[in-house]
């Protein structure tokens, strides 16, 4: 049972012919207790003539996924199989960060033998699993004093994918994948590409491509042309340690990283190679591989999903060691990590794999756009303090991308916006050189 707010107000009214009679000369206590019975009458008669919520059938319509920051379309369906007309409230108890519309809550106005499907609009703020678990109804009687209350337990929950924001960026990428697949052929050899076709050779080729038997036999110098091999493979590695929690911009680290993965595995689907995807701190906690196709991107959203920052250091040798149990011959092995200070670079750095002439090896770092503004700016006492701060984390960052060359990787750092396009016009350039 609960009480509304008109219930409070018909029992404040009773003040006033309460003080009436005591004028009169009628104990005011007695008035008091009669309006009072009189009141909690009213109560039980309101509470007995509503509808029954034993008598409501509540089915739930929710969509299996959804994306971060992007409406969610939910449903209640409630049907009365009762003989009396239902009126009230309904709220879906969704955890906050699902972003229900008006805290889940709706209206109910359902005649009897009647079904209504009550929409719930998401909006989620973080990835993950979002669940509810029950549905609370109110039955409020005709004169709406009281009414009956109670729980429907029925759970429903929807995966929630991440943003995947950088997609913006991928016609343009594909675009000049397709230049070097087929429009504009790649007019320099190197390594690791596939002969495509001849043509006549034009003022400004290379002419290290000139077929001399072909050009013989055609009696015009003829040209061969190259494109990018397929079937190659791409390792993504995503470290998922303590220092993915940091936030840079308006997320994490992490965040950034599942960008630039996405990104650069949709690019890399389209461009014929091959995508593996670990996501790795002390353990794995997520792993694709084998997933080829339109059904790549849904698996990458599907195990990143879940998985968010631990407060705990990589082990960097069992994250490398278990980049071979994926694929003996990856071509490019991307590392999507924070490495910018030395002391917490020394076990990455020693566990770092020997790169060779078939692999390549990209560690990919989101930066704080803030650090080198920080740095540039020397108006106050406090701003030079904190721009000798900001100068000695540039100059950390630097040691460690020199330490990476060293080691035989490529270091590559941007702003969390910035670096998803990055990373994917480096595998384009591998692919143009023939490296990849």
């Amino acid at each position: 049972m609960f009480l509304t707010g008109r219930a409070v107000i018909v029992a404040a009214v009773g003040v006033v012919p309460v003080v009436l009679l005591d004028a009169a000369g009628v104990s005011a206590w007695a008035a008091l207790a009669g309006w009072l019975v009189l009141c909690a009458a009213l109560v039980g008669v309101d509470v007995l003539a509503a509808a029954p919520l034993s008598a409501v059938h509540v089915t739930r319509d929710v969509p299996a996924r959804g994306r971060q920051h992007e409406p969610a379309a939910t449903a209640v369906i409630v049907q009365n199989t009762g003989s009396r007309r239902l009126r009230g409230t309904l709220r879906d108890a969704w955890q906050p960060t699902a972003g229900a519309a008006a805290h889940g809550r709706a209206k109910l106005d359902l005649p009897a033998g009647e079904r209504r499907r009550i929409p719930i609009a998401l909006l989620p703020r973080r990835r993950g699993e979002l669940s509810s678990e029950f549905i609370a109804m109110r039955s409020t009687g005709p004169l709406g004093l009281a009414g009956r209350q109670g729980r429907h337990r029925v759970r429903g929950a929807i995966r929630i994918l991440p943003p995947f924001t950088s997609r913006r960026h991928l016609p343009s990428r594909l675009a000049r994948l397709r230049e070097l697949d087929g429009n504009t052929s790649v007019q320099v050899r190197g390594q690791g590409t596939e002969f495509d076709s001849l043509r006549e050779y034009v003022r400004g080729d290379d002419v290290r491509s000139i077929d001399w038997r072909a050009t013989a036999r055609a009696g015009t110098t003829m040209l061969r042309t190259w494109r990018p091999e397929r079937d190659r493979h791409v390792v993504i590695l995503i470290d998922t340690g303590r220092t993915a929690a940091a936030r840079v911009g308006d997320a994490t680290r992490l965040d950034a990283a599942y960008e630039s993965a996405l990104l650069l595995a949709a690019l890399a689907q389209r461009a014929g190679d091959h995508v593996h995807l670990l996501l790795f701190d002390r353990a794995v906690r997520g792993r694709v591989s084998g997933v080829e196709g339109a059904a790549l991107l849904p698996a990458l959203s599907d195990a990143m999903a879940p998985v968010h920052a631990r407060l705990v250091d990589t082990d960097w040798g069992s994250a490398f060691a278990t980049i071979r149990t994926v694929t003996t011959r990856p071509s490019l092995i991307v590392v999507l990590t924070a490495q910018d200070a030395v002391e917490s670079a020394r076990s990455f750095l020693g566990a770092f794999p020997n790169a060779s002439r078939a692999t390549t090896i990209l560690v990919g770092s989101a930066t704080d756009v803030s650090i080198a503004d920080l740095a540039r700016s020397r108006r106050s006492r406090d701003e030079v303090y904190l721009a000798a701060a900001a100068e000695r984390t540039l100059a950390d960052a630097a040691r460690v991308a020199d330490a990476i060359r060293r080691a035989g990787g490529e270091p590559l750092a941007a702003d969390p916006d910035d670096l998803p396009p990055r990373i994917a016009d480096r595998y384009l350039e591998l692919k143009a050189a023939g490296r990849l």
